[in-house]
């Protein structure tokens, strides 16, 4: 990784002379080979670059419908400021970044992903003015697209305003003036907290969190109900999530040879070439980590006999993930007791499909799967029953440990801002999409269940559609079934 000018806290470098007063100084690594640069240098790097304005650029896929929520963001808040900040590139180690991701709340309104970008909106007499306020194209002028560690040579070329304004249909303006602007703005404001603590500085004595929250919950609640684009975007997610499982088994003796690791190489591969990136961790489980929910260390042993619990999604380039889990046999048939588990399982998650219903109660799906579950584990003698009791108190959390489901779009958990009224106890329409994941876990150190059953991790997890008449499990492109899912495993191996 090259290291001669990337900036930290030491040396100004000299590419421009004396900058100016609303300049900060281009700086180089404190341990750098070069002191400096000379005039001559600087003033050879100023010249001899050819145009690359980029000038046949169309609006980006989902431009309408950005236009869309941006107009209901402005019927929601008809005379106040609306601030939207997509954050900034967060320190992984020393010089070093995190990938940078937008907020989603920035990236559904604009379908901009970069970094340090804000979207403000105007009141106006009849609505608002919306403006994107973006870095520019690095400076020739002053040497920050090659001195700075944030330059065009550093880390590629930023589109320039103009060609902003044709990608995303709305206004550019240089985001390093928004601040001032902010801070000798009137009236009422509100912004999108914790993302960009400099934007947050400039509004800090002309907004409130309760305010501020406000707008969090509208912004979540508008994308319970996903438009067409989401959906197809959606459906892109876990249609290379399929790829990625069956990735995924036609490796498995190699993941035996290795470890998990292998297996979410893997799937991180398929997510790379086809999307964006994973859209979480991917959860990685062999053996008795199925039982820990979320196992992401993905350090352990696989092994022939054990199940292997993948839950994971590939995330599009605009953000929208997949959300899947399938409990695969390693040796790509089921034991006995396995089977018995993951067929009780399949019949719970069969009965939370069902219940996805437009016009049903959200928490019906989740109802639904637990009796079935809670009847497995009083037929099991593994819980006193009767079924009502155990529902009652609860007692099937034990094995169950979750709740069924979640709404799901450009956050895996998506809507988390939503208010309960709105989700958790709302009712479900057309266009929602959420998973429906039941799950049986049996702890290896779990003395009240027998021992053949210790060690054992189920989860079956699809993401559905709610439909006019009914729903669509967009994730049915994999085997659910347990002798279904042995054929799918012997058919990729060979």
């Amino acid at each position: 990784m090259a290291d001669e000018l990337t900036p930290d806290e030491s040396i100004a470098a000299t590419a421009a002379g004396p900058e100016t007063e609303s300049e900060e100084p281009i700086k180089q690594r404190k341990n750098g080979l070069y002191p400096g640069v000379s005039d001559e240098l600087a003033e050879n790097m100023k010249s001899g670059w050819a145009d690359t304005e980029l000038h046949d650029l169309e609006p980006i896929a989902q431009a309408a419908e950005t236009a869309a929520r941006r107009a209901a963001l402005s019927a929601r808040f008809p005379g106040e400021r609306l601030v939207i900040p997509a954050g900034n590139l967060k320190t992984r180690s020393n010089d070093t970044e995190y990938a940078f991701r937008a907020s989603v709340e920035y990236a559904y309104l604009t379908g901009n992903q970069t970094e340090d970008g804000v979207l403000v909106l105007e009141p106006v007499a009849d609505g608002h003015e919306a403006t994107i306020y973006l870095l520019p194209r690095s400076d020739r002028e002053n040497g920050e697209f090659w001195l700075s560690g944030q330059g065009e040579l550093w880390v590629g070329r930023r589109h320039s305003l103009t060609e902003a304004e044709k990608l995303y249909g709305i206004p550019a303006s240089d985001v390093r003036e928004l601040a001032d602007s902010l801070r000798e703005a009137t009236g009422p404001v509100r912004v999108v907290r914790g993302y960009d603590a400099g934007i947050e500085a400039a509004l800090t004595d002309k907004v409130t969190a309760e305010r501020d929250a406000e707008l969090r919950v509208f912004l979540s609640e508008a994308r319970l109900v996903k438009d067409e684009f989401e959906i197809g975007e959606l459906q892109k997610a876990v249609d290379s999530t399929v790829r990625g499982f069956e990735d995924v088994v036609k490796v498995l003796d190699k993941a035996e040879a290795t470890s998990e690791r292998y297996i979410e190489g893997t799937f991180f591969l398929r997510a790379r070439v086809e999307g964006n990136d994973v859209g979480y961790g991917s959860i990685c489980a062999a053996g008795p980590h199925a039982c820990t929910l979320h196992w992401v260390r993905n350090d352990g042993p696989v092994r022939s006999g054990d199940l292997l619990l993948l839950d994971a999604g590939v995330e599009t380039h605009t953000y929208y993930t997949a959300d899947v889990t399938r409990t695969l046999p390693i040796n790509g048939r089921y034991s006995e007791i396995q089977k018995k588990i993951y067929d009780a399982v399949y019949e719970a998650q069969e009965a939370g499909i069902a219940a996805v219903q437009p016009g049903a109660k959200y928490r019906d799906f989740h109802d639904a799967s637990q009796r079935v579950l809670a009847e497995k584990l009083v037929e099991w003698g593994l819980v006193e029953g009767p079924v009502e009791r155990v529902l009652e108190l609860g007692l099937q959390r034990r094995w169950t440990l979750h709740g069924t489901g979640h709404m799901l779009g450009m956050d895996v958990h998506d809507c988390a801002a939503a208010r309960v009224e709105s989700y958790v106890d709302g009712t479900l329409e057309a266009g929602m999409v959420l998973t429906v994941e039941p799950g049986l876990y049996f702890q290896a150190d779990d003395l009240t269940v027998p021992e053949e059953y210790r060690g054992i991790g189920v989860r079956i997890e699809d993401d559905i559609l709610v439909t006019e008449d009914g729903n669509r499990n967009l994730s049915a492109g994999l085997p659910r079934r347990s002798g279904e899912v042995e054929s799918w495993m012997a058919s990729l191996k060979g």
